[in-house]
């Protein structure tokens, strides 16, 4: 009986070090990444999630915010990781000293939406076009005006219009929110805006009939919407995940995982379309 006691407290104790070793070994297995709102709405990190956890035992987080605020995030050394879609502000980042690799993994396009009846009678003209008429005839038009990749976006193409940035006009209005929120506010007010495709099909599956807000103006090549990855700088962000990060970003370029991307749909719709090879 006494021999059965012992051989009970050390099958106890071997068992509570061995939780302990198992749940400190999943902590470190946890990759956190800032990443855009588009993605998110999508569903994009719901579905390659799983994959990514099957494949590598690396359990992926997230925080979904405006570009500009996952690279604030990435400047602090909130995050392990970043997933982004404004080139020219990821560039500054890495030139700035806090990044150092930035790899495309995919890629779809941003549409200007607006009312089917089309008060500004913008369809069938280029983006740009479209901005002017929209300006000249100062109908509403809602920005998401948080310094969004979205949002930086829209202030290049109103700068590429030749006329001045309408951040004061009463017909201009900047809700300071994501995609999904800016687009039902931009429905609400009869009103035009600028969002990625991905999340328009987002928002048309949730009606059973054509959505308030349309397709207007698309295929402008100054359109493209390039999705990244970016590595913080390990010499910055000395306890961030680093040797995790570098697996997520072969393991996302991989072309088991360019395929996952390739196949996520809604309605029937391609949503993202991987660029592995046009880095």
């Amino acid at each position: 009986m006494k021999l059965k006691k012992v051989f009970i407290f050390y099958f106890f104790v071997f068992f509570v070090l061995f939780s302990t070793a198992n749940i400190c070994f999943s902590s470190d297995r946890k990759l956190m990444m800032a990443m855009t709102t588009s993605t998110d709405n999508t569903g994009l990190l719901d579905y390659i999630a799983p994959y990514f956890l099957e494949d590598t035992g690396i359990e992926l987080r997230w925080v979904a915010v405006g570009t500009g605020k996952a690279l604030a995030l990435g400047r602090n050394c909130d995050v392990d990781i970043l997933m982004v879609h404004a080139p020219q502000a990821e560039i500054q980042f890495i030139q700035n000293g806090y990044g150092t690799l930035r790899r495309k993994i995919m890629y779809n396009d941003f549409v200007l939406i607006g009312p089917e009846s089309d008060p500004a009678g913008i369809k069938g003209k280029t983006v740009l076009e479209a901005l002017s008429i929209i300006g000249l005839k100062k109908v509403f038009f809602v920005s998401r005006g948080d310094d969004s990749g979205t949002n930086k976006k829209e202030i290049s193409l109103w700068k590429n219009t030749g006329i001045a940035i309408p951040d004061k006009e009463r017909w201009y209005i900047q809700t300071g929110q994501g995609m999904i929120n800016t687009i039902n506010i931009a429905a609400e007010m009869d009103a035009y805006t600028i969002t990625d495709r991905g999340t328009f099909i987002k928002y048309e599956s949730g009606f059973k009939v054509t959505p308030p807000l349309v397709i207007l103006a698309e295929g402008d090549r100054v359109l493209r919407n390039q999705y990244s990855v970016v590595k913080l700088n390990p010499d910055r962000c000395v306890d961030a995940k680093h040797d995790l990060a570098d697996i997520f970003i072969d393991w996302i370029s991989s072309a088991e995982a360019q395929l996952l991307i390739s196949n996520f749909r809604m309605m029937g719709k391609q949503l993202f379309i991987p660029n592995t090879r046009d880095r």
